[in-house]
C-alpha cells in the first residue's frame, strides 16, 4: 500500500466502495466545487475532474479526482433534475448504445505532479418498455446517477452489454487509475 495518506476528492458512495474494494486506505473529502457541464464531453470530465482534486489538495498526500458523464450522440446527459427527466433520458437511450467517459486526475503528495487521463466505455441498452421504465424509476435508483440510471443495481437489468471497464461506468475507472497511480500497489 501506499507511503502517503490518500484523499478521495468526491462524496459518491460508488467511488468509495470502489476503493474500498481494492484496500486502499482513504478519506473523502467533498470538493463541493461547480462542474463544468457544456463542452467537449472529454475536456469536461478531465476538467470537472481536476478542479475536484485541486479543492481538496493537501500537500503530503495523494489526492484522486474523478468526474463521469453519460453521453449520447456527443452530448452530456447528466444526471436528471427529476423524473420526468430521468425517463426521457431512460427512453432516450432505450436500445441504443452510448459512451461513459470518466475524467481522472490525481495529485501526489509533494504536490506538484499531477497525473491525469480519461477513460471511455460504450454500454448498450435493452429495448425498454414503458412499463420497465417506470418500474424502474419507481425504485428512486435513477436519482443523484449519470444518465439516471445505476448500472451496478437495479439499472443492471436496463443492459444488453458494455464494451471497456464497468468500474468506469459505476463511476471510478480502476484500470485507469492503477495506472496513473502504480505505488497504490492493490
Amino acid at each position: 500500500m501506499s507511503d502517503f495518506p490518500v484523499i478521495l476528492a468526491s462524496g459518491s458512495p460508488q467511488r468509495k466502495e470502489i476503493l474500498e474494494r481494492l484496500g486502499v486506505d482513504f478519506e473523502v473529502k467533498v470538493s463541493g466545487v461547480e462542474e463544468i457541464v457544456h463542452g467537449d464531453p472529454e475536456e469536461v470530465v478531465l476538467a470537472n475532474a481536476l478542479l475536484k482534486a485541486r479543492a481538496v489538495a493537501v500537500e503530503g498526500s495523494l489526492v484522486i479526482g474523478c468526474d463521469t458523464d453519460v453521453v449520447v450522440e456527443d452530448h452530456i446527459i447528466g444526471k436528471p433534475e427529476d423524473e420526468i427527466r430521468a425517463r426521457e433520458y431512460l427512453a432516450q437511450l432505450s436500445g441504443r448504445t452510448h459512451k461513459v467517459f470518466s475524467g481522472l486526475a490525481v495529485i501526489g503528495p509533494d504536490g506538484d505532479q499531477t497525473r491525469t487521463g480519461v477513460a471511455a466505455s460504450e454500454v448498450r441498452f435493452r429495448d425498454l418498455s414503458s412499463h420497465e421504465i417506470d418500474r424502474y424509476l419507481s425504485s428512486g435508483e435513477w436519482r443523484g446517477r449519470a444518465g439516471g440510471y445505476a448500472i451496478q443495481g437495479r439499472g443492471s437489468a436496463l443492459v444488453a452489454g458494455v464494451e471497456g471497464d464497468i468500474a468506469n461506468v459505476i463511476g471510478l475507472p480502476v484500470r485507469l487509475l492503477l495506472e496513473l497511480v502504480p505505488e497504490l500497489d492493490v
